[in-house]
């Protein structure tokens, strides 16, 4: 009997749901996009962090964050796009905690809850936050970026701090706006020494430092009562 010949197996068509997809979509990613933004961010601090702002890089962000380069350009124009974002979102938690307690007045805990923000035990966020700023010295659009928000800020601040003078729980022999711009100052200059000089801002000394700070700027009664009160302690 002749030889019968097998048949070529035909090529699975596109229109077949059942063959395997192995080319790539472009497009817009899957998934919830401010989630996927948000996540990106966090990558991004993180590498400014560990590698300064000099050798931060998508490709190394996009490498933290576990995905492609192309899924971090989706969102970020450029690395200066993605920078922007970076301080922008620093900003929007530094406001939420304004705000939270702005409905309180309570400026121990807003202070307080500073220092968990920071968190002495965790690096990233401040040395991420301090490269920004060397950063801003050489670059004219981010530092204006730095300077919008930062008088944004400011100036919520000073309405906590004058709204704390009305109910008596803050000092008012000193103008509410020189008060807010001398703990921005204070907050400041403690984040740019915390890399510098690790071991005097353990948890235990950067509590302390806060308590002398709002001990500064109650009211200059309650401020006298509590040393008093601490020196009889002692």
């Amino acid at each position: 009997m002749p030889e019968t010949k097998a048949r070529p197996t035909a090529a699975p068509s596109r229109a077949d749901s059942s063959a395997p997809e192995t080319v790539a979509r472009r497009g817009r990613p899957v998934g919830d996009r401010d989630a996927k933004r948000a996540e990106l961010l966090e990558a991004a601090i993180t590498v400014i962090a560990q590698d300064g702002y000099a050798g931060a890089s998508m490709r190394k962000v996009a490498k933290q964050a576990g995905c492609t380069t192309g899924a971090v350009t989706y969102y970020f124009a450029n690395k200066e796009d993605m920078i922007g974002e970076v301080a922008q979102s620093l900003f929007d938690q530094v406001d939420l905690l304004l705000a939270t307690n702005q409905a309180s007045l309570d400026i121990a805990s807003l202070l307080r809850q500073w220092l968990q923000w920071v968190n002495f035990d965790e690096s990233t966020m401040w040395l991420s936050w301090l490269q920004l700023l060397a950063h801003a010295r050489h670059e004219p659009v981010f530092a204006d970026i730095i300077r919008q928000r930062y008088a944004k800020f400011r100036q919520v601040f000073t309405v906590v701090i004058e709204q704390g003078q009305a109910q008596g729980k803050i000092r008012d022999d000193i103008p509410a706006d020189v008060l807010a711009d001398q703990i921005s100052t204070i907050c400041d200059g403690w984040l740019m020494m915390m890399p510098i000089e690790p071991e005097r801002f353990s948890a235990k000394r950067g509590q302390a430092l806060l308590d002398a700070l709002i001990l500064l700027i109650s009211p200059p009664k309650v401020a006298k009562a509590t040393g008093k009160s601490r020196a009889k302690a002692q």
